[in-house]
């Protein structure tokens, strides 16, 4: 059965670039089949109709056709442009980091992921509304992971399978989780991870929202918390991020 030539999408624009004299290519992670990438023809003339509704972390729906290499945009319709966060230089910062972790862990495989796209908007809604939006970056980051296959262990020691004891531990990327001190201690590549920074990414992990926005963690455990997530990312990606430079950048 032949692809339609044509259909409607509804997306969320994770980046834009410069393509040709006029166009835009688009990386844009939609409901109905993950991530694709598609060109806006005329999008950077001034007159363009179409730019206004593609700015990145823009939540759309858009008339796709298939084109010879890429898909072509026809027509663009802004759902929600989380006006707040494009008012806020460090929201912008926040937004651009959701966008980017999901960009550098997913591929153009044009198969559905509803849950990371609910994940996705809710999240950029989130960032939006809220006075503080840790807590939503760390929700995110855990249950994106989930969805993608890439759930830490943080319940049982990740080698020797025994259940976790109310104890500071260690956590190894290579391994998947959190090991007990019986096999984390003296290990080369882990690190350690405080009671309390297991309490709460435990917490994330098994809670919905509502549920988690109990959690008051006090500022040094939010800073193990990102830090342990961060060098976990950079394990998995094999690279760092780009955008947790900028924003340090911003808020220095």
């Amino acid at each position: 059965m032949r692809p339609e030539r044509s259909f409607r999408l509804e997306a969320v624009v994770l980046h834009h670039s410069d393509w040709g004299e006029a166009d835009r290519l688009l990386t844009l992670y939609t409901r109905e089949k993950g991530k694709v990438r598609a060109i806006a023809k005329g999008a950077r003339k001034v007159r363009s109709r179409k730019a206004g509704h593609l700015e990145p972390f823009t939540r759309v729906t858009l008339q796709l056709a298939r084109g010879r290499d890429l898909l072509i945009v026809t027509q663009a319709e802004t759902l929600d442009a989380y006006q707040p966060l494009r008012e806020d230089l460090l929201r912008i910062g926040y937004a651009a980091y959701v966008a980017e972790l999901l960009d550098r862990f997913t591929y153009e495989d044009e198969s559905e992921n509803r849950n990371i796209f609910r994940l996705l908007t809710e999240t950029l809604s989130r960032i939006s509304a809220e006075p503080d939006p840790w807590l939503s970056l760390r929700y995110y980051e855990v249950h994106l992971l989930d969805h993608l296959g890439f759930r830490p262990q943080l319940f049982s020691c990740a080698n020797c399978k025994t259940e976790i004891q109310p104890v500071d531990q260690y956590f190894s990327a290579s391994q998947g989780g959190v090991l007990c001190p019986k096999c984390g201690v003296g290990l080369p590549g882990v690190w350690e991870v405080s009671l309390d920074a297991l309490k709460y990414l435990r917490h994330f992990q098994r809670s919905t929202y509502r549920e988690a926005k109990r959690a008051r963690p006090l500022a040094a455990i939010q800073n193990e918390v990102e830090s342990l997530m961060q060098r976990n990312f950079t394990y998995l990606l094999e690279r760092e991020l780009n955008t947790p430079g900028f924003i340090k950048q911003i808020k220095k």
